[in-house]
């Protein structure tokens, strides 16, 4: 859905940051802010009155938790909501995905007050996600219908190490992905190689949000380690990740692909070249088509290979980019895609 000009709510405490997002937004081409509210009940007074097409939360706010926030404007007006926060405190990066858990659908990072390059690109990534978030249907809560029992797949054990999960994900991936883990035991055998596209420098706070909201050890990858079952290795900022011959965790810098880097698709090759059949691919919500062809060479090499369905999607680019070239042998509701993880596992024991 497109929108020509974009209303945003912002709310946050009468700071210097709550006044440069306020000239951010009125400076912007196509958005237009129609409010302020420095605490939860004057954004739920605010949203009781009027419908804007987004809301951005300054996660920083004094004397009002930002999850709090999130979380009642979701039960009461449902909205597009876009969090601000700063990469640069990790406690301040993993409490801010505690609000995407209660439904904000973006994280990005604050725009310093000092104009220089990195100002402008934070700033175009920020105006970017308020753009792009508008056009999102709002969920509030994934289905957890039941399903029926996945097909037996043809999973063998040809593979010189033990199998491997492969999970990409983009736009709204933190939350599938924290509810795709959620439902995993701890002593899951495989280990879980992941990239995730996401704003430079909010990827400790991913980590430790993941680690204390799923029962998996989850931590950034380095290179040459050996993956670990029940543990989760996320692709660092800016570098690809891949599965070696020898099953150790790759990293390198080679060229972006599909404007990416870290990209899916890279890791899903490798794991179609020296882990299936004995691999399962997942593509979860997120723009573009990054790790579509990947999962589509899984696929072709034996691998069970999963894509999100459209209604749990944020975003429903990336899974349906898979499912236009029959690369999923599996579409399946966010909620469903950890027990099947459990059911296709246990068949390798």
């Amino acid at each position: 859905m497109t929108i020509e000009t974009v209303d945003v709510l912002l709310v946050g405490d009468a700071s210097p940051l709550r006044q440069r997002l306020a000239k951010l937004i009125d400076a912007a081409p196509n958005l237009c802010l129609v409010g302020t509210a420095g605490s939860r009940e004057a954004a739920l007074e605010f949203l009781a009155k009027a419908k804007p097409n987004v809301v951005l939360i300054d996660n920083d706010m004094r004397g009002c938790d930002a999850f709090e926030a999130t979380r009642s404007i979701m039960e009461n007006n449902p909205v597009p909501i876009v969090m601000c926060a700063s990469a640069s405190c990790l406690r301040e990066a993993a409490n801010a995905f505690h609000a995407i858990e209660a439904g904000a659908l973006a994280l990005v990072e604050s725009p310093p007050p000092t104009p220089d390059v990195d100002a402008a690109r934070l700033t175009r990534e920020l105006l970017q996600s308020i753009k792009l978030m508008a056009g999102v249907k709002v969920v509030r809560r994934w289905p957890r219908r039941a399903a029926p029992a996945p097909p037996r797949p043809k999973i063998t054990a040809a593979s010189s190490h033990s199998g491997a999960v492969g999970i990409g994900a983009s736009t709204g991936g933190p939350l599938a992905l924290q509810i795709a883990l959620s439902g995993l035991a701890k002593d899951f055998p495989w280990p879980i190689l992941v990239v995730q596209h996401i704003t430079a420098g909010f990827l400790p706070g991913l980590a430790e949000w993941l680690s204390r909201t799923t029962p998996l050890q989850v931590q950034i990858a380095s290179h040459g380690i050996r993956p670990q079952p029940g543990h989760v290795y996320l692709a660092p900022d800016d570098f690809h990740l891949l599965m070696a011959r020898d099953g150790a965790i790759q990293l390198t810098r080679d060229p972006v692909l599909n404007g990416v880097r870290p990209s899916v698709d890279v890791l899903f090759e490798s794991l179609a070249e020296h882990s299936a059949p004995q691999a399962i691919g997942v593509l979860l919500t997120g723009m573009g088509k990054d790790g579509a062809h990947g999962l589509k060479t899984l696929h072709d090499r034996g691998a069970v290979t999963i894509a999100q369905d459209q209604p749990t999607s944020v975003i429903h680019g990336m899974p349906g980019a898979a499912i236009a070239l029959k690369a999923a042998s599996q579409v399946l509701p966010v909620g469903e895609i950890a027990k099947t993880l459990m059911y296709l596992t246990s068949l390798c024991r």
